[in-house]
């Protein structure tokens, strides 16, 4: 099994408590137009702030163009302060890395939840400022990157690590990063979905080798049996939420708590257009984000 470099990020127990209590009151019969703001105020700076773990410093940055979010996690115990950046976006690296900077950590992966179509990743520019940073994507995306990660490996930065849950189905390749078990890891869980389950929705399975049944059964299988207070933290909303649980996606994602079968009618009928940058992120996400690289045939 690979092993490179992550490990856990405990919560307040009070805290924790009082957030889900919190958000239990927020559900389908609140006002669609309300939900966001009533999220907003109950989760405060959660989604941006760190947490209270004495290990773990915890990010939720935001690309508004393509609706995408980007987690920094960093081990602040360990001497070197090391960080990782989950799904960089190449318009927002130079914020990103000033987030680093002011924090004093060292990052030291660039990693992606599978090959976007929406925007190019920012973890060739981030390589090309700073050089001892390693890019992370799956092996099954078929993407060039520094670490080609599959089911089961871990990435450590200090002594907490991500463990990587293969989740196809969106794509070919993606996969799913999850805080580790122990005692000095992270809790509740954390889990950075990418676009394999959103909040109340999921992506698309109409590209990129996408495929409504093997979405389905990676949800149901891998992240779906996590422990039920473990949030969620997709690669992208749309409405304004910034995190949920596997909990209340149990109960109450318009998509996924449906049969099989009915959840593959729902998707066939989507009828959503393209992504407006397919044509320039997809070729560039095969390379790590450097457009230079992309071959002539694409």
């Amino acid at each position: 099994m690979l092993k490179v470099g992550f490990s856990r990020v405990p919560v307040s127990t009070a805290r924790t408590h009082r957030l889900l209590f919190n958000l239990r009151r927020i559900n389908l019969a609140t006002p669609v137009g309300n939900r966001s703001k009533l999220i907003r105020s109950v989760m405060g700076s959660h989604g941006t702030a760190s947490s209270q773990s004495p290990k773990l410093l915890f990010r939720q940055l935001f690309e508004k163009e393509s609706s995408t979010y980007t987690y920094l996690l960093a081990d602040v115990s360990h001497p070197d302060k090391p960080a990782v950046l989950i799904d960089p976006v190449d318009k927002t690296v130079d914020r990103d890395l000033s987030v680093v900077k002011e924090l004093g950590l060292k990052l030291t992966y660039a990693m992606n939840t599978h090959v976007h179509a929406d925007h190019v990743t920012g973890s060739g520019l981030i390589k090309s400022k700073v050089p001892e940073v390693k890019s992370v994507i799956s092996k099954a995306s078929g993407a060039k990157a520094d670490v080609l990660i599959e089911h089961g490996d871990k990435i450590y930065f200090g002594d907490l690590f991500l463990e990587t849950r293969a989740t196809p189905g969106h794509t070919s390749g993606c996969v799913t990063y999850v805080t580790g078990d122990g005692p000095d890891q992270p809790q509740p869980k954390m889990a950075f979905t990418g676009d394999a389950l959103l909040i109340r929705g999921c992506g698309r399975t109409d590209f990129q080798s996408g495929n409504s049944e093997q979405l389905y059964k990676s949800v149901h299988s891998q992240i779906f049996s996590l422990p039920k207070d473990t949030y969620i933290y997709p690669a992208h909303d749309y409405k304004g939420f910034t995190v949920s649980t596997v909990g209340e996606e149990m109960l109450y994602n318009l998509r996924l708590t449906k049969d099989e079968d009915t959840f593959k009618g729902i998707m066939a009928n989507l009828n959503l257009a393209y992504p407006k940058m397919i044509d320039v992120a997809v070729p560039a996400n095969l390379v790590c984000g450097y457009q230079d690289l992309i071959p002539k045939s694409c």
